[in-house]
């Protein structure tokens, strides 16, 4: 095989799914209640405070909104008008703009794989590939959940945001050659969760238009909702009296010019604050706010409220492994559509790229979802993702052929995971990121995983199926080697025809942005989502989660925000029922 090829498929890793976004036809819904917090009065009152306007908040507020005063406090900006969110066409762009007023917030986890949290309302919903695809019922039965409100609670979600998305050949292709390797049965369209291949839902509708957990404020009362936006909580306020427990009863926030802001919850039995700040988000507020390790708390001066040790504990991304494979054909702009849900605890799902459909070699900026901007440089060990890394990739893609992007990746993510981590505070700043560690295939269970789903994914691209998308002198050991080791390479990498698939799955781990944990229920809140050992006050967000849902959280975490509220909603209507 020539040089030719090594250097663009190598590169192309680096940068595959470069899309051109186009102006985007949806205009921003009259919300009223939606304002700038630069606009809040000093100090104001309320049933409800939640903190995160994301994939839970929304839902949750727009609930809790029908029969009591809520206000919703996110930290980013509008949705809205930005095509860099809404289209499909410009998938990755909001991941790899790294400026103040990104909606997306770069981190490098210790583990030295970059990652990405929502700065914006809406949330994750707001930057993720799109997938929608609800928890099994395994699942909710062992986190005991009520299945008959979790259901109605999906369909809620689903009205407004869920889709079907349409096959094309690509995922056509990886759809029939994971029934042909085994991956049954094949359960056609369905947003449930199965063993075998199936067709998800998409957030995104015919036009290619995102649909996000803000769309969802369209079901509040616009008379009991409160959004403010660029509106960062500094701390939650807490009561404290003799040897009672600690009371939640109001936050600090500061607006976008710094003014510093007072919400309180209004006096009455009930009332409560409620976090939804996401798996960085949520553990970090709480320690800022005196609840989480004494002696972590300490050491940044922070009042001890309520020494809570588990609060930052048992982290977890899902590792994300892939491999890329260059078509002699043109294929379809698509995100993740197909999953194959395996027995073993993988799940295999594909994305293809464009050709630079109208754009110019002037136009390569945004590559998209495995790109050096989005932080999916997978052909840099993790610890040498640095910005001069990133660069060095992103200047290797200005000057690739447009081959390179002619192709797509079938991926596996590995089910759980059971290896866990930690999070800590870097400061007191709530707009710093936290040290957060994942200790990706800590567990030799999870890297076991990760090599029998590359097994399959072997098997997918050699299936007839998947035959005219596949160069036919390109082996899978070859396209494995050089998706383990391109030309923006800093260091010498490992032979992948000489070594293991379990180096291979260390050599190239990627995120795929499901990671959560750090408040889990059963040990920092209980299953009503009450924080332990402090009154009014909840977290309701992927924080609480031991294991990532179904194959994609989103679906579930925008019910739990609905699911949630509703439980709330019932548990005040019975208590306030006459005696």
């Amino acid at each position: 095989m020539g040089v030719g090829w090594w250097r663009l498929i190598g590169a192309a890793l680096a940068g595959m799914l470069f899309f051109h976004g186009f102006c985007s036809s949806e205009k921003a819904p009259n919300y009223t209640f939606m304002k700038q917090a630069t606009s809040a009065p000093y100090i104001s009152y309320y049933d409800y405070i939640i903190i995160g306007g994301g994939t839970a908040g929304c839902p949750l507020a727009a609930t809790l909104s029908q029969n009591y005063s809520v206000l919703l406090l996110e930290r980013g900006g509008s949705p809205y008008g930005n095509p860099n969110i809404t289209d499909l066409g410009a998938f990755g762009a909001a991941l790899s703009d790294l400026s103040p007023k990104s909606p997306s917030q770069r981190f490098i986890s210790e583990d030295g794989v970059i990652n990405a949290r929502a700065r914006v309302l809406g949330g994750g919903s707001c930057l993720n590939a799109g997938f929608y695809t609800r928890a099994s019922t395994d699942y909710v039965k062992e986190v005991g959940w009520d299945g008959r409100l979790v259901n109605e609670s999906y369909g809620w979600v689903e009205k407004l945001v869920a889709f079907e998305p349409p096959m094309k050949q690509w995922q056509t292709a990886v759809r029939d050659g994971l029934v042909e390797v085994g991956v049954v049965p094949n359960n056609g369209f369905t947003y449930d969760h199965m063993y075998g291949t199936k067709v998800g839902g998409t957030i995104f509708d015919a036009d290619g238009h995102r649909h996000t957990a803000a769309d969802l404020l369209e079901y509040a009362n616009p008379s009991g909702l409160t959004v403010l936006l660029h509106a960062n909580v500094h701390k939650i306020l807490f009561r404290i009296k003799g040897k009672a427990r600690p009371l939640a009863h109001g936050v600090n926030f500061r607006d976008a010019s710094g003014i510093k802001h007072k919400a309180y919850l209004k006096i009455g039995s009930g009332n409560e604050i409620i976090v939804s700040a996401g798996a960085l988000g949520s553990p970090q507020l709480m320690m800022l706010s005196g609840v989480g390790p004494a002696e972590h708390l300490k050491a940044h001066n922070i009042t001890v409220v309520l020494d809570q040790p588990m609060v930052g504990q048992r982290m977890s991304d899902n590792p994300m492994n892939a491999i890329f494979i260059p078509s002699p054909l043109p294929v379809e702009v698509s995100l993740i559509q197909v999953v194959g849900i395996t027995h073993f605890g993988s799940y295999i799902e594909a994305a293809s790229g464009a050709n630079f459909a109208g754009g110019s070699q002037s136009d390569k900026k945004d590559f998209g979802m495995f790109s050096p901007q989005t932080g999916q440089l997978s052909t840099v060990p993790p610890k040498q993702r640095t910005p001069e890394a990133i660069a060095k990739a992103v200047e290797t893609m200005s000057s690739l052929d447009e081959a390179a992007f002619k192709g797509g990746f079938i991926l596996e993510k590995v089910m759980g995971p059971i290896s866990t981590g930690h999070l800590e505070l870097r400061s007191r700043n709530p707009s710093e990121n936290p040290s957060v560690t994942f200790n990706y295939f800590k567990e030799p269970q999870d890297l076991q995983r990760c090599v029998e789903g590359i097994k399959i994914i072997e098997k997918v691209i050699d299936s007839t199926s998947f035959s005219k998308f596949k160069y036919d002198y390109l082996s899978v050991p070859t396209l494995m080697n050089m998706t383990a080791s391109s030309p923006v390479n800093l260091l010498p990498r490992h032979d992948n025809s000489s070594t293991s698939l379990e180096q291979y799955c260390k050599d190239t781990v990627m995120t795929i942005w499901h990671y959560h944990g750090g408040c889990q229920v059963g040990s920092v809140v209980d299953h009503d989502h009450k924080v332990l050992g402090v009154d009014a006050l909840r977290i309701i967000d992927g924080s609480t989660f031991n294991y990532s849902p179904g194959t994609n959280p989103q679906a579930t975490v925008m019910m739990l925000g609905r699911y949630m509220g509703v439980k709330i909603l019932s548990e005040r209507l019975a208590s306030d029922e006459p005696k």
